[in-house]
């Protein structure tokens, strides 16, 4: 149980990196069904992300290995006795993983590759063909989300159980996913390597969703909180408690306020919405404050005499780095084959 705040910065490592890989692609589809002109600009630079997913297979296989190390209920259950539900099963929670994953991960190809024969066959077929795909994504994107929001986040405390966890999760990585995607093409642009420059009003539109999924974040998290509170379930709402005003606390109230203090207060001005330079400073907090909000939910799930604070052991700092290292080359290499960037 010790080992378990370490081993939490490895699955919050993890969601971070699947979440970009889907949200790359997730993104283009939600473009085609709105048939938003700026797709164009940004579309092949956005599925490069998929490049991310056999990262986040392997790193989910370490973690579904790890059984006790990942799930501190299941040494629990092993030792005491204690009964769980079906859902707690191991082994149906380990098929269930890795199939959906491998499910998810192919639908999400698929789409990369009719995008890429739409952009050299116009044909009507061709088109349809994407426009059809498009339409899966996001009924993909919402149960494979909410799986891995119940799996690695919500039923980490067995009984805990929120209507609206799902959304809240998958909204929140959304909402993370626009912010890293600004800062990628803020430093992409910067670069000076980028083969199809960008107009300026690319950002503006990220900025907008910024600002749209920084409010819907929100109410999703209070949403959760009030229904607790107001119905005085105290069980439901001693997790909040812990969390917010003992051993997490000061995590809480990190990622709360580059979630939305920040991002709100900044993008309610025009002004902001179109200065690269800000969008990129508020996306950076909105990314830092994602995976604060994922470990809190994580580590935070266990006893609070077990809470560990991140990156406080070498084993959190080597793997996080380690991810970073391992991530950057994929996408670089992604970017580099398909021609998006000058070598």
């Amino acid at each position: 149980m010790e080992k378990f705040g370490s081993w939490s910065v490895l699955t919050t490592d993890f969601l971070v990196v699947l979440y970009l890989a889907l949200c790359g692609v997730l993104l283009c589809s939600l473009l085609q069904m709105a048939n938003a002109q700026w797709r164009f600009y940004v579309r092949k630079l956005a599925v490069s992300l998929a490049a991310l997913f056999p990262v986040a297979f392997v790193l989910l296989l370490i973690l579904l290995f790890n059984g006790e190390a990942t799930f501190p209920w299941l040494q629990h259950a092993q030792e005491d006795g204690h009964h769980l539900s079906g859902w707690h099963n191991y082994t149906f929670l380990v098929t269930r993983q890795i199939v959906c994953f491998l499910i998810v991960a192919g639908l999400f190809g698929l789409f990369i590759k009719y995008q890429h024969q739409s952009e050299i066959d116009s044909s009507p077929a061709a088109q349809r063909r994407l426009r059809n795909i498009a339409l899966l994504i996001p009924f993909a994107y919402v149960p494979y989300a909410t799986l891995v929001a119940w799996d690695f986040e919500m039923t980490m405390m067995p009984g805990w159980h929120s209507a609206s966890y799902g959304a809240y999760h998958f909204v929140s990585n959304f909402h993370a996913f626009l912010a890293f995607f600004a800062v990628f093409l803020f430093f992409l642009s910067r670069s000076g390597k980028l083969v199809t420059p960008l107009p300026d009003h690319v950002m503006n539109y990220l900025a907008q969703m910024m600002f749209a999924f920084t409010i819907l974040w929100t109410y999703l998290f209070f949403t959760q909180y009030l229904i607790f509170w107001y119905g005085r379930l105290p069980d439901n709402l001693t997790r909040y408690n812990l969390m917010m005003y003992q051993g997490y606390g000061a995590l809480w109230w990190t990622f709360f306020t580059v979630k939305f203090i920040v991002p709100f207060s900044a993008f309610l001005f025009t002004a902001n919405r179109h200065n690269p330079v800000v969008i990129t400073i508020v996306g950076s907090g909105i990314v830092l404050g994602t995976w604060l909000e994922r470990y809190t939910w994580i580590s935070g799930s266990v006893d609070p005499k077990f809470y560990h604070m991140p990156m406080t052991a070498v084993f959190d700092v080597v793997v996080t780095l380690a991810v970073i290292a391992v991530s950057w080359f994929a996408v670089r290499w992604s970017l580099t084959r398909y021609g998006l960037i000058r070598a």
